[in-house]
């Protein structure tokens, strides 16, 4: 079958790819039907900086960092599908709506919610690091510019587990997954600001290469603001992948191009790397947060675990009295020092093979006795204790989508290192640089690595009453405010995500911590004290993550999101 015969066809689509193992034959009658293009331009338009309005549902409702996804999951909600037919499709969108945050080179890491059977999956297709590959921990001081060329390149997860996410839970065939994410490709659509800004920013790296400047360069120059940015490559790539999924993208012609490539740019990656690679099914870890289930990522996305290890030692807190960061300078100061503490010695173990096993790290004993020895010292640095340590790149998306039965899926998915870190391009879309996150511990050869990755769910009486993440250096500490905020002090989740936060480490100043300046001065007064190095930053920085979460009233499943402030992101109900 021809491609574009395929894309035509939505009944084929479930043969053709392996996608959507059980697809519902009532979508033969639904082709792709593209929006509006006044409805296209502005959902363009909504995609900005600033406050955002909430969504809320009981029929299904999707939040993404990009107006284009988050309405063509709901769309595939309207016509049937189910949770991770939506979020396939919308991380599908925003690999070409937002480029500069994700791409089908890298990684995607899914946590399903089953309402009707209670159970949660984790599917990890992070990145692998080549077969052959030579680097080692004396090396890493030298990682920022293995990153600008091939060494820094993985083996892609993100196809993979598209595929396996479709394959074992969707119903929608594999054309209309990709078809919102094909037509934006082809025919384009108004770049928002953040895109623009980044390709402006980054203009020296993309405009390297031919095919950079084929995309984001047209003319040779830097297009005007709001310019239509069109990726007939990607297109191509897309309707392809949609013919011939893994036997293209693993084990045919993409894989053989993609590694040519690295290899010309000093990589390692190999066909065979591509044919080997496969993803991982896991259960997600599990821990407690006051009478509520918490389900997180298990290792090796080791940003689950480390997750569940702050809540825990949350729980020593007396949070009630101290009251919510955003108003409680002391508050702040201890859950910078919380998530310092956890954060950092986690990549000491990794890097030292001493890692204890995730059960004994989830333990409320040992969150006990590390709260107890906090004291009243600075937040610990990674840079003060260990040689070639580096800063977490702060470039992802997150999404998280409930449908009408009340499944949830949320979704990280990303390029794993900041825009176009190596200026490398293959069939129309970006190489990534993965290997970034060699930061975090390095992987075996041929191992996945270890990424900081923390899609998570809190259950209430085996019923899920919150769902979500964050992209960004500072996932963990927008995910443990907003999490406090909203179980803790009962706020609706757009008070939520517009209150002041504190983030990780600046990318501006190495070894300072990022702090909202309408943050309590208390807090600042603190840190000053305690001998941290504080970068103090402008209200609603884009630094601190996008918090893109659902949650849930247990008493009638009503769903409520808000795009995060910091972010283009946007919240739609069916």
């Amino acid at each position: 079958m021809k491609r574009r015969e395929f894309l035509g066809s939505v009944a084929a689509g479930t043969a053709a790819l392996g996608l959507g193992g059980d697809s519902d034959p009532s979508f033969a009658a639904n082709a792709y039907r593209p929006l509006p293009d006044n409805r296209t331009q502005a959902l363009v338009e909504a995609a900005h900086f600033g406050r955002k309005l909430p969504a809320s549902g009981s029929r299904g409702l999707a939040i993404s960092t990009h107006p284009l996804a988050s309405q063509a999951a709901v769309e595939i909600l309207k016509e049937g599908g189910n949770a991770v037919d939506a979020a396939c499709t919308a991380a599908l969108t925003q690999t070409v709506v937002e480029p500069h945050m994700t791409t089908l080179t890298g990684v995607f890491s899914l946590q399903y919610f089953d309402a009707r059977s209670g159970e949660i999956s984790y599917l990890n297709a992070s990145n692998n690091a080549p077969a052959n590959f030579p680097v080692d921990q004396a090396q890493l001081g030298e990682l920022g510019v293995m990153l600008r060329d091939g060494r820094g390149v993985t083996v892609p997860g993100f196809w993979a587990g598209i595929e396996a996410a479709l394959g074992r839970f969707g119903t929608v065939p594999g054309s209309r997954v990709v078809a919102p994410a094909v037509q934006y490709a082809r025919h384009g659509f108004s770049m928002h600001p953040f895109l623009w800004g980044e390709i402006f920013v980054s203009a020296d790296k993309i405009g390297v290469s031919p095919e950079g400047r084929e995309i984001f360069l047209p003319g040779g120059t830097l297009p005007k603001p709001g310019a239509t940015l069109y990726q007939k490559r990607a297109a191509d790539l897309l309707e392809r992948l949609g013919d011939e999924g893994s036997d293209y993208f693993y084990r045919g012609g993409f894989a053989k191009r993609f590694s040519e490539k690295v290899q010309a740019a000093g990589g390692w990656i190999t066909p065979e790397d591509f044919a080997e690679y496969e993803v991982i099914w896991q259960e997600p870890a599990r821990s407690t947060y006051r009478g509520y289930d918490l389900l997180v990522a298990p290792d090796p996305d080791f940003g689950g675990v480390v997750f569940g290890e702050i809540m825990n030692m949350v729980e020593q807190m007396d949070i009630h009295r101290l009251g919510p960061a955003w108003d409680s300078g002391e508050t702040t100061f201890k859950l910078m020092q919380i998530i310092a503490d956890v954060g950092v010695q986690n990549v000491l173990d990794s890097y030292a093979g001493t890692t204890p096993s995730m059960a004994e790290r989830l333990s409320k004993s040992r969150a006990q006795q590390r709260f107890q020895a906090l004291g009243n010292g600075k937040p610990s640095n990674l840079l003060e204790v260990m040689d070639g340590a580096a800063v977490p790149p702060p470039g992802s998306n997150h999404l998280t989508v409930v449908d009408n039965d009340g499944n949830m899926a949320t979704v990280l998915h990303s390029c794993m290192s900041y825009p176009w870190t190596n200026g490398l391009f293959v069939d129309g879309i970006s190489i990534c640089a993965a290997g970034a996150h060699y930061a975090s511990g390095l992987p075996q050869p041929g191992k996945r690595i270890n990424a900081r990755i923390s899609p998570h769910m809190f259950l209430k009486e085996g019923r899920c009453v919150l769902a979500g993440g964050s992209p960004s250096v500072s996932l963990l500490e927008n995910i443990t405010q907003n999490a406090i905020n909203l179980l803790d002090f009962g706020m609706d989740i757009e008070a939520a995500v517009h209150k002041p936060r504190f983030g990780g480490n600046s990318m501006s100043y190495p070894g300072a911590l990022m702090v909202e300046t309408d943050m309590p001065e208390s807090a600042f007064q603190l840190l000053q004290k305690s001998g941290a190095a504080v970068h103090r930053v402008n209200p609603w920085h884009w630094g601190m993550g996008s918090y893109d979460s659902i949650a849930l009233a247990p008493e009638n499943g009503m769903a409520r999101a808000c795009g995060d402030p910091r972010r283009t992101a946007m919240a739609i109900a069916v």
